[in-house]
């Protein structure tokens, strides 16, 4: 395939691999990276630098299995936006229609871990909380407020957790939430519970609708909540840079060089079908794999003949939804990351773009993206057509600036 026929400068697209193999691979800042970018539906530019695993030299390749993390957020987004087609909630529903034990919960008013106030909220929590973030929920490993120590005290976690979903909504039920919903914007496990709502309202355990509603119509055949032993040998080691992670750290590591956080042998936390099915972070897959699902997108909801969503509802969840049109920069409270939040919204489970200026990167305007704690990322532009898919297992993924590098040189290899 020529990438000319598509828009694209084979010689510009050929310097972005020079990039990162030197930038990146070379210094061992990252131990692999794979690279897909489509444009019209067809795959114009694919690569594999590196290695997947340094203890055992396997190579990184097209078909490496890899820890999503939050690219599993836009899956789950996808599920609760079936549902919602087929007419079974709205998005202005109270979360409390389908988890009762919400209807009572409380906001943070002050005070330590050990002891706290709490007053109510200004309103119930809705499902559009949850799909936006806006939901007052947060994350344990935040460590920005007392309120993420009580998360890790009470074990309410995503991917990793041996809880259940079913578990982890009664744990939540019983702690305050960090602000009244729909006041802010917080990075939370607000995911996982829309995976508890997908299990409630479709009566399916999340990884068979997963897999019958979405990863089998698609072709998805490598995306799962785990890694079954007949795929082992495709599944990638993943890094961590000690000093830079907001998470746990084997043995209680230092230093900017990165080391084993979690290999793909037999005692990884994937290699076996865990009790709790995150629908935050829990999935692993492969680029070809997430490239079927980001074209569904980009194709207006259908692939090959299969139809997940209609083109109206793809609109609609990649508008801003934030309050008042407001962008995360007004309304976020900000995490680890190497993006800037200026210009940058957030619809129903996808960041958005609505200033290319005020983000500082160049994009078409109207874009949207999100990616994972081990820097894997993904971004699809409707107005060019164009998904761009990186994968890579190095936490945290706010360690390098390769998203808006990679934003910078794919729209530079554009000839129209």
């Amino acid at each position: 395939m020529n990438p000319a026929d598509f828009g694209f400068d084979p010689a510009r697209l050929a310097r972005i691999d020079r990039f990162l193999d030197d930038t990146y691979i070379k210094t061992s800042k990252y131990p692999g990276f794979g690279l897909s970018i489509a444009r019209r539906g067809q795959v114009v530019y694919q690569s594999a630098l590196g290695i997947a695993n340094g203890e055992t030299g396997l190579k990184w390749a097209d078909d490496t299995i890899v820890r999503l993390y939050s690219m599993t957020k836009p899956v789950t987004s996808v599920a609760m936006l079936m549902l919602m087609e087929k007419g079974l909630f709205q998005i202005s529903d109270p979360v409390s229609r389908f988890i009762p034990e919400f209807a009572n919960l409380k906001v943070w008013a002050g005070g330590t871990p050990e002891s706290y106030t709490t007053k109510f909220p200004e309103r119930e929590m809705t499902i559009q909380d949850l799909l936006t973030h806006t939901s007052g929920l947060t994350y344990g490993f935040m460590r920005n407020h007392p309120l993420d120590t009580l998360y890790r005290r009470n074990k309410i976690e995503g991917s990793g957790s041996q809880r259940t979903l079913q578990d982890m909504i009664q744990g939540l039920s019983e702690l305050p939430l960090l602000f009244s919903p729909g006041s802010q914007w917080n990075y939370s496990v607000s995911t996982d519970v829309c995976g508890r709502l997908v299990e409630i309202i479709s009566g399916k355990p999340l990884d068979e609708f997963f897999e019958t509603e979405i990863f089998g119509p698609l072709g998805m055949a490598d995306t799962s909540f785990w890694v079954d032993d007949n795929k082992a040998d495709r599944f990638a080691a993943n890094y961590v840079v000690p000093s830079l992670s907001p998470f746990g750290i084997p043995d209680g590591a230092t230093g900017d060089e990165a080391i084993l956080f979690d290999n793909s042998g037999a005692e990884s936390f994937y290699r076996s079908k865990p009790t709790m099915f995150s629908g935050g972070g829990g999935l692993v897959g492969t680029i070809g794999d997430y490239h079927r699902f980001t074209q569904m997108l980009v194709q207006g909801g259908a692939l090959d003949g299969v139809r997940l969503l209609s083109p109206k509802t793809i609109a609609y969840a990649t508008t801003n939804h934030l309050p008042g049109g407001k962008d995360l920069s007004e309304l976020g409270n900000p995490i680890f990351s190497e993006t800037r939040y200026e210009g940058v919204g957030f619809g129903l489970g996808f960041s958005v773009s609505l200033d290319p200026a005020a983000t500082g990167v160049i994009s078409s305007g109207g874009d949207y993206a999100w990616g994972g704690a081990a820097s894997t990322l993904f971004w699809i532009d409707p107005k060019e057509e164009l998904v761009v898919i990186g994968l890579t297992q190095l936490m945290p993924s706010s360690a390098y600036p390769v998203r808006n590098e990679l934003r910078s040189m794919v729209y530079a290899a554009m000839t129209d």
